[in-house]
């Protein structure tokens, strides 16, 4: 047990998905895990463990921003051995060609400030996805027919955002979308070693204002979980 996921060693499978919504978490292993275990609830922070085409894995929420995604990243990491950890959520939409339900498969995640940035002082250290599960997500996503971006995403740590001169220059240089968590993810991936990945849906767009219901958000998600799985079980 760490201090804030109670699972016992062995609890935790060495592949971990992690929405940020805990409901999410548990609607996820519900729907795509066989023998689903609830193996955390300390904080009302949600995960599970259970097996997906005979493989085990653990659907871990993750909480909102890099800072609680930070927090069990590192537990997951260093106390429980996890090797892969595949972001799954939602985004905003930034490309006019980008549009809501689309996929975005994360190959970089841009920002401005993140948990691990004092560790890098002058240096503006650049997080890129593991190519291994970014190549074969992108093979599972065209498999699936979905509608898939791969690029450049923007992990912000603000909700409520009021740069539009940023959001201008971000889009110029061909961000796709905007979320919360994956810049710091992708960097304690890096530090420690292990694998990592986002695979987002876009559930709004900054361009137009569009966004969609929360009641069709969960039917939205179905193959961006399907697509993260793949991509930790190439062949399964």
């Amino acid at each position: 047990m760490t201090v804030h996921i109670g699972a016992k060693p062995g609890d935790i499978a060495q592949t971990v998905l992690m929405p940020g919504d805990p409901y999410r978490a548990k609607w996820a292993a519900e729907t795509f895990l066989d023998d689903a275990k609830l193996v955390n609830e300390v904080r009302g922070m949600l995960g599970f463990t259970g097996t997906w085409r005979g493989n085990r894995v653990t659907i871990q929420g993750s909480g909102m921003g890099m800072p609680s995604l930070s927090i069990y990243a590192n537990e997951l990491i260093t106390s429980y051995d996890a090797q892969t950890l595949i972001r799954i959520g939602s985004c905003g939409g930034m490309q006019s060609h980008v549009s809501l339900r689309d996929i975005i498969i994360a190959m970089t995640a841009s920002t401005i400030t993140s948990p691990s940035s004092a560790i890098m002082k002058e240096v503006n250290f650049a997080p890129c996805a593991d190519f291994g599960l970014l190549r074969d997500a992108v093979a599972a996503a065209e498999t699936r027919g979905s509608k898939t971006h791969v690029g450049g995403i923007y992990s912000s740590d603000v909700f409520y955002a009021e740069r539009p001169d940023l959001d201008e220059q971000l889009v110029r240089h061909g961000i796709l979308g905007v979320e919360m968590e994956a810049a710091e993810l992708y960097t304690l991936a890096a530090r420690h070693g292990r694998r990592a990945l986002a695979v987002l849906t876009v559930s709004d767009h900054l361009g137009t204002g569009e966004a969609l219901p929360s009641e069709d958000r969960e039917r939205s998600f179905g193959d961006m979980v399907e697509i993260a799985l793949a991509a930790a079980f190439p062949g399964a």
